[in-house]
């Protein structure tokens, strides 16, 4: 593979992982919500979730969405609805109190993040980017390898960055007023996110 194309990649990956969108918007406000212990199944999920993904599609996963584009389409509206419920949930969401049953809230665990990743659009035009955008890299097995290993790197990296900076907020925002002020800001953003899936229909 030629250090240029590699090199593009990288950029494209970089931009893509840290610039806000579903997973990164969720992050921030389950490290605000929740702190940053109780968020790390949600970084790990996204993060091997994501490379899974990439890794399937570039081995040959990808041909069955071309074969049936409807199921492009059902993951896209699956995932629109999904991001609905879940903009929902962080709106309603309020940090836990010692006095209240922690059930009642969480952080989304690492399958659900995992799994999140199917139904993700923005998750999904970084993986047709990835994969072909960038096919040079991607024909062989190896480099579709070092795509995956690239995806976990950047991946931990910007989930944890952003659920960092969720919690270094907690002291700023210490009203549960003002975090659900702020959750209910995010939860407009994660719905914002939605415009270029339905732009697209």
């Amino acid at each position: 593979m030629s250090q240029s194309l590699l090199i593009a990649f990288v950029m494209f990956a970089t931009v893509m992982f840290f610039t806000p969108g579903p997973n990164n918007i969720m992050l921030l406000s389950s490290g605000l919500t929740y702190g940053f212990r109780p968020t790390i199944p949600h970084i790990l999920g996204i993060t091997v979730g994501f490379a899974f993904m990439v890794g399937a599609v570039g081995l040959g996963l990808g041909t069955i969405f071309i074969a049936y584009p409807v199921l492009q389409t059902i993951l896209k509206y699956a995932g629109a609805a999904y991001l609905i419920y879940l903009a929902w949930a962080i709106a309603m969401s309020e940090p836990p109190s010692a006095e209240e049953d922690k059930s009642r809230g969480h952080p989304m665990t690492f399958w659900g993040a995992a799994m999140f990743q199917w139904v993700n659009a923005k998750g999904w035009v970084m993986v047709i980017g990835t994969i072909t955008a960038y096919a040079a890299i991607a024909a062989y097995p190896w480099n579709i390898a070092i795509q995956v290993g690239l995806s976990l790197l950047l991946g931990i990296l910007s989930c944890t960055a952003w659920a960092l900076f969720g919690t270094a907020l907690r002291p700023v925002l210490t009203s549960r007023r003002a975090v659900r002020a702020f959750n209910i800001v995010m939860a407009v953003l994660l719905l914002a996110s939605l415009y270029p899936v339905f732009m697209d229909a």
